[in-house]
């Protein structure tokens, strides 16, 4: 997951500056596409944790949903004040959320659910 996080970011980066060259302060733009690729790196991590999953893959993919709610919240906390209140409670919210999306997808391939 983060290091789909990191390639996409170093991608936005590289192909819209402008979007990060503000100041400091993320663009409106930067905000919504960061939030969409964050969600999928997400589900791909809760996908991913599913498959390798020798057993009971739920499990597995919601301590993984835990374990990103606490570092994404510690995230938040880091970036107080550094970025929209909004969009932080937004990244805490969405990466959790992606990480069981993408886990349920894949028990739903497996024909779990």
């Amino acid at each position: 997951m983060a290091l789909l996080v990191i390639a996409m970011t170093a991608l936005l980066t590289r192909l819209v500056p402008g979007w990060t060259d503000t100041g400091g302060k993320p663009s409106a733009g930067y905000i919504v596409v960061n939030l969409g690729y964050s969600f999928l790196a997400a589900a791909a991590g809760g996908y991913m944790t599913a498959f390798a999953a020798a057993a009971n893959p739920l499990i597995h993919v919601l301590v993984l949903a835990l374990t990103v709610l606490a570092l994404a919240a510690m995230s938040a906390l880091q970036q107080r004040g550094k970025q929209p209140i909004w969009y932080q409670l937004s990244l805490v919210a969405i990466s959790p959320i992606g990480v069981l999306a993408g886990g349920l997808l894949r028990l739903r391939v497996l024909g779990i659910l």
